[in-house]
């Protein structure tokens, strides 16, 4: 029977003619294409795409190879020179010349840094990359072209060649001329093209092809030809052993691919796809694909199946797969005794042979109990004890498949139109199955046959018809209590519950609808729209990977991913005993990860809500797997349950959180280690901060923030509980932790105008502190007039002598006396603070011009008026308190501005329209629009006599002695102006007046 490849195209490049061809190793899905137009192509045959590009010369490229070793690629051409590139970088590496004709073929060693070629010169040289790619030997022999050259992977020491002087030749690589020849009776009638090494280690076997248009089998032991391959109509220009698969593979002139048996050669399939002549094969060692060059593009096909031939037993932790002929076995129970098992990192398996069979294994089974295992390929299959590999049965048959309710029955599939089972080994019925062909087979408590557009369910023992499904799934996978299957479509999985017993009953009763079936026998519960690759059944989970790239399971409707797969992986089934779920890839290496059956039935119970079972499954599951566990609650919406489940510190925080249990959250919190990542642990007292206080929580809000050093939110709780204290010390930390923002805030809050102005004069805020200064603190414009100028001296020096300080034009800055008398009195006051319950009466007073009130005060020739009312008096004052003396209010006070009205700056010229703002930035702003020019200063006198000198002496003393006077007075006058004040707020403390115990204790309150 032929082998049932089937033959898929993956890649299909347009380009000029290929004269060869090499596919990377599984690092990267890409295949280098040399061409005659003086171009190497790297195309992806995973995506179609051309992935890199080398324009080497202008003449042809007649070979390319990957050193994947180096990350490098070496190609011949036909001027003579090899040429050595980066396949990454694209960086040239190394260019010289290397024979004195085409180099027509280059070989690279498996392990040593040892580069072959062969040349039309007829020599083949051996060059050395680690001694800057020196030519250390030179064989010769041969009196033509030598077309190609291949090392024998059986002996590394060795390499054969072939040339069109019809002869194959094989030599040592330290001498320079040939052990032996090929050639005589059976050889090749012309000139030899290609050979290709039996990649196995069973076989001395050498291949070649030739203009003769044959294919021939050499045992270059005995250096006889075994067999001679005949059908192309053209010259053959390449042949290959297939690495992984029984075939060989012979490329002609003639335009066609033809596959042959390698054990019994007989011809498989011919591959023609119209690009003209194919010039070049290269197949891969880790995988069932080929590429081929042609005259007109590059073509990269999979042949057949690529999932690796094994089979896991999971009662006894067997493992079986077939290697070649060769059938060998591993044990996997009990791997983590000895030595630890980390999750994806490949198991070490020691392997025992079983012994060879006799058919190429293209699928392996365990039947139900493990007891027997069946080999299918070549159309046929055979079935060998598990334990000695000793036959059983055989027959004939397209598709296996095991039952799973007697150890000994099992159904095959001969054709499209004849189906058999049997039972204990004997046959039992054929199946007359309602469907036009029977494409497929599946097992398991029903027999499954799948058509081109359905799949129909029978009974094992009596072949009835059970029920047809229109779905055309590519595997069945039944659980262990035979009551639910998945029908695994290609990109959509349904998962169906068998009713066994009403089957039996309408078995019993006889009379089945040969058109309907069992009417209710199979019911859908869930369709999810993704692809399963391999799958299998835990108890209620289906395990399965997917075509993602991910190991899932599904439970009770929901999907859960287990981990990521870092390529393509077969799952080989869950090990109960080992609490590990295995999985091969095609290569063969077994990976585990670990899966708690415990586990599995925790959540199923929890996805059925049944929590009574779930409570008394949990204290089975270990305390290291509780954090997932609990992941999986909160996945499921029990977050009560998942906070009560969590060991995890971060994880039971944010349950917290969301369950708004600020108990828990706080508790967490300190019991986390200090050796955390101290932002991440701000952050999470900051959260636990703003949860607190939107529920009200403000004492523990003002903790939270404190750990957190959340000054932004020190600020807002200090500003809104009246705390003095705690605002003081905020203004202090902001300014050490170079928070200015904040720190501004909370001084001219606290009334610490004097501090607000060093701050912007700190941080370069020059302007924005004389503003301030000429706002609030009029004493401090001259001081920060002074550093404004020098600063602004830097950039432009007419703007800065444009701004008039009141010392020497106080002409421009009217009212400037009465500011200062309004500043006297605020800091003769400003440890008086005004309670926050007398907000009603004092609010209005907040839009009070002070200035004016001072001005409309009677007799102010002596002494400028005092405010009118106490809450007037204590208006300028920017302070908190909290305050307990007053009989009304909560004791909190709220912070007071000072109304004093922002006037201009005045400049004797025009400001320049850019200024700096507070982001450091220049901001644009508009010219002035009144700017005061100050009167021209008085012209000095000229010198005078010694008479006129002692003169004004005399007047200068007496003008001292007037402003001593002048500033008595004005000393007089502002205690009159607090006296003043303190009888106002005596007459306007409860509007009704009050004794003189009452007037001084609102005096001492003031």
């Amino acid at each position: 029977m032929p082998l049932r490849l089937e033959v898929k195209k993956e890649l299909s490049a347009r380009s000029d003619r290929v004269k060869s061809v090499d596919i990377h190793s599984s690092e990267h899905p890409w295949v280098l294409s040399a061409l005659y137009n003086g171009n190497v192509f790297i195309w992806d045959y995973s995506s179609n795409t051309l992935v890199k590009s080398f324009e080497l010369c202008e003449v042809p490229v007649r070979c390319a190879k990957f050193i994947t070793r180096k990350q490098w690629i070496i190609a011949g051409t036909d001027d003579m020179q090899l040429r050595v590139y980066n396949y990454n970088t694209m960086e040239k590496v190394k260019e010289w010349d290397a024979h004195t004709d085409y180099i027509r073929y280059v070989e690279i060693h498996p392990n040593r840094p040892y580069i072959l070629s062969s040349s039309d010169d007829m020599s083949i040289k051996l060059w050395d990359w680690e001694k800057d790619f020196e030519c250390i030997q030179v064989f010769e022999g041969h009196v033509h072209y030598v077309m190609m050259i291949k090392i024998n992977p059986r002996d590394t020491n060795t390499f054969a060649s072939a040339s069109l002087d019809r002869s194959i030749k094989v030599w040592g690589l330290t001498a320079g001329t040939p052990h032996f020849s090929l050639e005589g009776s059976g050889a090749h009638e012309r000139g030899v093209n290609c050979i290709d090494y039996y990649p196995g280690g069973d076989k001395p076997y050498l291949l070649s092809g030739a203009d003769d248009r044959t294919v021939k089998i050499w045992d270059y032991q005995t250096k006889a030809c075994l067999q001679t391959l005949e059908g192309h109509s053209h010259n053959v220009s390449s042949v290959c052993f297939h690495p992984r698969l029984p075939l060989i593979i012979s490329a002609s002139e003639d335009g066609t691919v033809r596959l042959w048996h390698s054990t019994t050669y007989r011809p498989e399939t011919t591959l023609n796809y119209g690009l003209e002549r194919a010039w070049t094969l290269a197949p891969t060692k880790d995988a069932n694909k080929v590429a081929i060059g042609y005259d007109e593009g590059t073509v990269v096909l999979k042949l057949g199946n690529e999932r690796p031939v094994a089979s896991l037993d999971t009662n006894t932790g067997k493992l079986v797969w077939a290697h070649g002929h060769d059938i060998q076995t591993a044990a996997l129970k009990g791997l983590g005794r000895d030595t630890e098992i980390v999750d994806g990192e490949r198991i070490t398996l020691s392997a025992r042979d079983l012994g060879a069979c006799e058919v190429y294994p293209q699928s392996l089974q365990h039947n139900c109990n493990g007891h027997f295992i069946v080999v299918c390929g070549d159309g046929e299959y055979i079935i060998y004890t598990s334990q000695a590999l000793r036959n059983k049965a055989f027959g004939s048959a397209l598709d296996f498949v095991w039952s799973s309710l007697g150890t000994g029955d099992y159904a095959v599939r001969e054709s499209i139109s004849r189906v058999k089972t049997f039972k204990n080994f004997k046959e039992n019925k054929q199946i007359t199955a309602p469907v036009s062909s029977a494409e497929g087979l599946f097992g398991g408590p029903c027999l499954a046959i799948k058509s081109a557009d359905c799949v129909v369910f029978f009974d094992w023992d009596e072949g009835e018809f059970i029920r047809k499904i229109d779905v055309v799934p590519l595997n069945l996978y039944w659980n262990e209590a035979g009551d639910t299957v998945v029908l695994a479509c290609s990109d959509t999985y349904y998962i169906l519950h068998y009713d066994r017993e009403k089957v039996t009953t309408a078995l019993a009763a006889g009379g089945i609808n040969p058109e309907e079936g069992v009417d209710g026998s199979f019911e859908l519960e869930h369709n999810i729209s993704e692809k399963v690759r391999t799958g299998q059944w835990v108890g209620d989970c289906f395990l399965y990977t997917n075509g993602a790239g991910k190991l899932n399971y599904f439970v009770g409707g929901q999907v859960m991913t287990l981990c990521h797969l870092e390529r393509p992986m077969y799952l080989l089934g869950f090990a109960p005993k080992e609490d590990r779920v295995f999985l091969i890839d095609k290569a063969y290496n077994v990976v585990s990860y670990r899966l708690l059956l415990s586990v599995l039935n925790y959540q199923t119970a929890v996805v059925r809500q049944d929590f009574t079972t779930a409570n008394a499954i949990l204290p089975s599951i270990p305390k290291s797997e509780h954090a997932p566990v609990a992941r999986f609650l909160e996945s499921q919406g029990f977050k009560e349950e998942a906070l009560q489940v969590s060991t995890d510190p971060d994880h039971r925080f944010e349950l917290a959180l969301d369950l708004k249990n600020l108990e828990i959250a706080h508790t967490v919190l300190n019991q986390l280690e200090t050796g955390e990542d101290s932002t991440d642990i701000q952050s999470k007292w900051r959260r636990l901060g703003d949860l607190a206080l939107t529920q009200g929580q403000v004492a523990l809000a003002q903790s939270c923030a404190e750990r957190s050093s959340d000054l932004s939110g020190l600020l807002l709780l200090y500003s809104s509980s009246g705390d003095r204290e705690g605002m003081i010390s905020l203004a202090e930390k902001a300014k050490n932790a170079g928070r200015s923002n904040v720190a501004f805030l909370a001084y001219f809050v606290t009334g610490q105008l004097d501090s607000c102005v060093q701050v912007l004069l700190d941080t370069n805020r020059i302007p924005e502190a004389a503003f301030f200064a000429r706002t609030y603190l009029p004493s401090r414009i001259s001081s920060v007039l002074e550093l404004w100028k020098n600063d602004l001296k830097k950039v432009n020096e007419k703007a800065a002598e444009a701004l008039a300080d009141p010392v020497k034009y106080p002409n421009l800055f009217p009212d400037l006396e009465w500011a200062l008398k309004v500043e006297t009195i605020y800091r003769s006051r400003k440890d008086v603070f005004v309670p926050a319950d007398t907000y009603p009466t004092a609010k209005d007073d907040l839009q009070l011009d002070l200035i004016a009130l001072l001005k409309s005060q009677p007799d102010m020739s002596a002494a400028p008026p005092p405010p009118p009312s106490p809450t007037r008096a204590a208006v300028a004052d920017i302070s908190l308190t909290k305050s307990s003396s007053m009989d009304s209010g909560s004791g909190e006070v709220s912070p007071v501005k000072p109304p004093v009205p922002p006037p201009t700056i005045t400049t004797t010229a025009p400001i320049p329209t850019t200024a700096p703002t507070t982001t450091g930035t220049v901001k644009s702003v508009p010219p002035s629009p009144a700017v005061a020019v100050p009167a021209p200063a008085p012209t000095p006198a000229a010198p005078v006599e010694a008479e006129e000198e002692e003169e004004e002496e005399e007047d200068e003393l007496v003008e001292e002695e007037e402003v001593e006077e002048e500033e008595e007075e004005e000393e007089d006058d502002i205690d009159a102006l607090v006296a003043e004040a303190d009888g106002l707020l005596d007459e306007g403390g409860d509007g009704e007046g009050g004794d003189e115990e009452e007037d001084g204790e609102e005096e001492e309150d003031w």
